[in-house]
């Protein structure tokens, strides 16, 4: 059975009954790696079972330890070695023989069985573990003792054949970890909703495709990769999805990777890197002074907003023929990258500031170029409130290489949104509308407008939403007859009350002088109304 919204809540709350003085930004790498290690560990096992016929991975290792590396090694990428396994680690617990030089060790064991095929996977996935921080306890003792309390915790997870628990766990604790520790750990994390409008848009018409490549810019925890592959009727088949992606954060990478492994993604289907994707073109680009790069079939971003970088000496980049963006302004650099890496066939899918709409100087002059070339499709205006990092409104952009069309689907789908208590979350029924709308590409009155380039021009190649989209509600009229007849019913009801109010202060009977003048001066106040 998977895990239900009451389970999901449940691990939460007992993670934060153990976690102690951690913070929740370091907090995460302990337990996504203790969750990770399980995930390896249990697909390490279910894999011995099916090939050492009765025999015991011990009884294999203890007679050559090398081949039977390499036999894992050519399977999974990776070799776990007898006594470092998830359940070894459990059984010692039991057995009141754990320690957590056990987990160390283990680690340490994994890091250098790492296949030099699988080095870009696997390779340093745990390095933000330190078993030995302080934060951990403050001696041997008190680490073990948080350690056992993990990996208690994780065992009690049960696994169904059926369903991706630990990756929709995974998932889950991503978005719980990024609106818990702060504005910038949001930076990593698209909530689902946004991920699921994207990805519907990259593969509408397209989810029989048998090969289907992905790409990622600005990677994040990997959501919005495996967001679209999930709509693919090829997701999960060995080799038929390629996963493309960058990130500068290392912490951060170490988590795609995490997630992407742990929702079935193969190793060998991964190809990620940890780097800076603006200063560091890649996949391919520009070797040896070629031109050279690979292309995909979608491109997906969710970069930081406006975010800082060095534009110098980028006139012969490829990447930015249509121009360079500001310094102070990295938004259209990261659009341009991920359209410059898009097959000719293709659709890119990026969130961004409503600012790249209407912004001018060089901006201006990239969405100008953009516009007519035809690469623009459509804008998707967002609610406010809907990142974990800000509180500001966003659009999605929808951009395709090769258009015939000049025409852009407008949508302003702010106000469609369920409020909850510190932010808002779309419901299913404004994903389905902004879909179906951006599919359909019609007019919808006070929601959506079909823009030609005519018009565009018309407003100097100015993309804000209300210039095309009039949301504008008129207040209904008002009933005058009805006001007054309401304004002379309260009158005279109120001439009623005033007038009982009077003959009931005239039967009081009052001894006290201080109690007459108040009951004097209320009478003043009553007969001169």
């Amino acid at each position: 059975m998977a895990l239900t919204h009451e389970k999901e809540a449940l691990i939460w709350k007992t993670l934060n009954d153990t976690r102690g003085k951690i913070e929740p930004s370091q907090y995460q790498n302990y337990v996504f790696g203790v969750m990770f290690y399980k995930f390896l560990s249990e697909k390490a096992e279910k894999w011995l079972d099916s090939v050492l016929r009765g025999d015991t991975w011990a009884n294999v290792w203890a007679q050559d330890a090398s081949k039977a590396a390499k036999f894992m090694q050519s399977k999974l990428g990776y070799v776990i070695q007898p006594g470092d396994m998830f359940d070894d680690w459990n059984k010692a617990i039991n057995e009141d023989k754990f320690n957590i030089t056990m987990v160390s060790d283990s680690l340490l064991h994994f890091d250098q069985g790492v296949s030099q095929e699988a080095k870009n996977d696997f390779a340093g996935i745990f390095a933000d573990m330190d078993l030995t921080s302080s934060r951990l306890g403050a001696n041997t003792q008190t680490r073990t003792a948080t350690m056992m309390s993990w990996i208690d915790l994780m065992d009690k997870i049960e696994l169904d054949d059926n369903a991706d628990v630990l990756g929709d766990l995974y998932e889950y604790l991503i978005g719980m970890f990024a609106a818990n520790s702060g504005a910038k750990a949001g930076e990593f994390y698209t909530p689902h909703q946004v991920s699921d409008i994207m990805a519907r848009i990259l593969t509408a018409g397209r989810e029989d495709m048998e090969e289907y490549s992905l790409y990622d810019p600005a990677l994040g925890s990997g959501s919005l990769l495996l967001t679209t592959a999930s709509y693919m009727h090829s997701a999960g088949v060995r080799g038929a999805i390629k996963y493309y992606g960058q990130e500068l954060i290392t912490t951060t990478f170490n988590l795609a990777r995490m997630n992407l492994m742990m929702h079935g993604v193969e190793y060998n289907d991964i190809n990620l890197r940890n780097a800076d994707t603006l200063n560091n073109d890649w996949p391919d680009g520009v070797i040896e002074g070629v031109d050279n790069p690979r292309m995909f079939d979608a491109v997906m971003a969710n970069p930081p907003y406006s975010q800082h970088w060095d534009n110098q000496s980028r006139e012969d980049d490829p990447r930015f023929k249509f121009g360079v963006a500001p310094k102070t302004k990295a938004d259209y650099a990261f659009l341009l990258h991920g359209l410059y890496h898009l097959k000719s066939d293709g659709r890119m899918a990026i969130v961004l500031p409503h600012g790249v709409l209407f912004r001018g100087a060089a901006e201006g002059r990239i969405r100008q170029a953009l516009l007519d070339n035809h690469n623009i499709a459509g804008i998707i205006g967002l609610p406010e409130k809907i990142f974990t990092n800000t509180s500001i409104p966003t659009i999605i952009m929808v951009l395709e290489k090769n258009r015939s069309s000049d025409d852009v689907m407008i949508i302003d789908a702010s106000k469609g949104f369920e409020k909850q208590k510190n932010s808002n979350r779309l419901r299913e029924e404004d994903i389905n509308k902004i879909v179906e709308t951006y599919l359909t590409r019609q007019d919808v009155d006070k929601y959506a407008h079909l823009a030609t380039l005519v018009e565009i021009k018309e407003n100097d190649y100015n993309l804000n939403i209300p210039r095309y989209v009039d949301t504008f509600e008129e207040e209904a009229p008002v009933d005058t007859a009805a006001l007054l007849a309401d304004m002379k019913s309260i009158s005279e009801e109120e001439t009623k009350l005033n007038a009982e109010l009077k003959k009931m202060m005239a039967d009081l009977v009052v001894t006290d002088p201080a109690d007459q003048k108040i009951l004097d001066d209320l009478k003043g106040v009553l007969d001169y109304e």
